[in-house]
């Protein structure tokens, strides 16, 4: 199972792109409102969330994604968010992030000596990361991604790493990518 987290603020290109995109892959994805099901994005575009946290089964998880946008800030200010984070970690599970949302996970150490990027003006906060300059990149169990023009890059790349390259690729060109 894949949980995208989202909260008021994210960036809503962000979201729903590589979850259309995995879903597209047939990949199993449910979004998750972590305060409320009704979720408005950045732009003030509302989703209803398919569950909420308390629906969230973390040891279905096979990769925990999130998006950036400023609910960034309420995803980091969560200890049920951390919870999961910690426990995909710890699980072995992968853990998508992008635009802000890298920093989350840099914050918590776990991009040290990891290619990983995150939107400009971030960097700091992913502490002794090797920043490279791809749109969306993956070392071991983090996939990070530039931004909301790198929203596609990133769905792209997460269905290549469940599903294989060739999924990927099948998919981009279905897409006209």
């Amino acid at each position: 199972m894949i949980y995208v987290l989202l909260a008021n603020g994210f960036e809503e290109v962000e979201a729903i792109e590589p979850i259309d995109i995995m879903r597209r892959a047939g990949l199993e994805v449910q979004t998750v409102g972590i305060a409320d099901r009704k979720v408005r994005g950045s732009h003030g575009i509302e989703v209803y969330a398919d569950i909420d946290m308390s629906g969230v089964e973390a040891d279905k998880m096979d990769l925990l994604m999130l998006p950036g946008g400023v609910g960034h800030e309420l995803l980091d200010a969560s200890n049920e968010v951390h919870y999961l984070i910690n426990k995909a970690v710890a699980d072995g599970k992968y853990v998508a992030a992008i635009c802000a949302a890298p920093s989350i996970i840099g914050k918590k150490g776990f991009l040290r000596g990891k290619k990983a990027v995150c939107f400009p003006g971030y960097e700091d906060y992913l502490y002794d990361a090797n920043i490279v300059n791809d749109k969306a990149v993956i070392d071991g169990q983090f996939i990070t991604a530039r931004g909301a023009g790198a929203a596609s890059d990133f769905g792209f790349l997460i269905v290549s790493t469940l599903c294989g390259k060739k999924k990927a690729e099948e998919l981009k060109a279905a897409m006209q990518y």
